[in-house]
């Protein structure tokens, strides 16, 4: 699956399924310090629920508000929506159940790059004028969504071991397997970092709450 540029709500997994995919990097890269952060950087969930930030030029947040209902908003510095004039309504045509309140003050603080939601099975999107060129979702997500790039990030995170390996943990989290007994398998970092199984299994309760 490939994100086109600017990115359509077919691009796009299953909701579902690109929870299991960031949750499980969220996962592999939860720490102690990580959860006491006000600023955290790369990958991790909270109670808002999962989210991305390179502390540069990509952020992004994905969550999950109950009977089947996902929202997807964020920014990449290629997104040219909130430059586009006349001005694009990212929030035209959205559910009522969008959290308003934060994606408005993200919009006033011109933080905003687009705004994708999920319900009944299928994504959607404002609509776009014909010439956009970008709105930042292939930058953010094909890391997500692209076998070949999630690989690579599963690359970094699993790193050389006897552990499970970077397919069993991927087909795991999409089959909803993914378990503390498998963590607990998992061989040393790739970067020599100490793993942090109790923030580990935490960051799996709340994927899989």
């Amino acid at each position: 699956m490939t994100i086109e540029r600017p990115g359509r709500p077919g691009d796009l997994p299953p909701a579902e399924l690109l929870w299991a995919r960031w949750g499980l990097i969220a996962v592999l890269e939860a720490t102690s310090a990580k959860e006491t952060e006000r600023y955290p950087v790369g990958v991790w969930i909270d109670d808002e629920g999962l989210h991305l930030d390179d502390c540069g030029c990509t952020w992004w947040t994905f969550s999950r508000l109950g009977d089947g209902r996902y929202v997807l908003y964020g920014e990449d510095e290629s997104s040219g929506v909130k430059w586009y004039e006349p001005e694009i309504d990212m929030l035209a045509g959205g559910p009522d159940w969008l959290p308003y309140e934060e994606l408005r003050d993200r919009l006033k603080g011109n933080e905003l790059g687009c705004v994708y939601w999920y319900e009944n099975g299928s994504w959607a999107r404002a609509a776009y004028p014909d010439d956009l060129d970008d709105d930042g979702l292939d930058c953010g997500m094909s890391r997500f969504v692209e076998r070949a790039e999630l690989q690579l990030m599963m690359f970094d995170c699993v790193g050389k071991g006897e552990g499970p390996g970077p397919e069993e943990l991927v087909h795991a989290a999409e089959a909803g397997a993914l378990t503390p007994d498998l963590l607990e398998r998992l061989g040393g970092r790739r970067d020599g970092e100490p793993r942090d199984l109790p923030a580990m299994r935490r960051a799996l309760a709340r994927v899989r709450a």
